[in-house]
């Protein structure tokens, strides 16, 4: 497999993401930060399943593609209830919207 940019945009954003979850308030840390964490995981995990799996490639794009908006809508969540400053809701936002880039051309290359 060759390495893909998504792969490693993917890898910067869970370690931008981990050490901004343990700043969490206790109330949302071991909810919505455990939550964010794990779906970015999950979204990591599923890309490379993607990569190595011909077969089932289609159908990980799609998830990891759910798990993408999935991930977006908490962040939202996270800004509005001020989890995560403004400038760093626009760092994540950025980060986000080039892995979805990149996962709409693997996606629509994969058709």
């Amino acid at each position: 497999m060759k390495e893909s940019p998504i792969f490693s945009k993917t890898y910067d954003l869970v370690l931008w993401l981990l050490p901004q979850s343990t700043k969490f308030p206790r109330a949302h840390r071991f909810g919505l930060g455990e939550r964010i964490i794990r779906q970015t995981l999950d979204f990591q995990e599923t890309l490379l399943k993607a990569g190595l799996s011909k077969r089932d490639r289609s159908a990980n794009l799609d998830e990891a593609d759910v798990q993408l908006a999935l991930l977006r809508q908490n962040l939202r969540l996270c800004k509005d209830l001020e989890l995560i400053k403004m400038n760093q809701y626009e760092h994540v936002s950025t980060m986000l919207a080039e892995i979805g880039r990149l996962l709409g051309g693997w996606k629509k290359s994969n058709t």
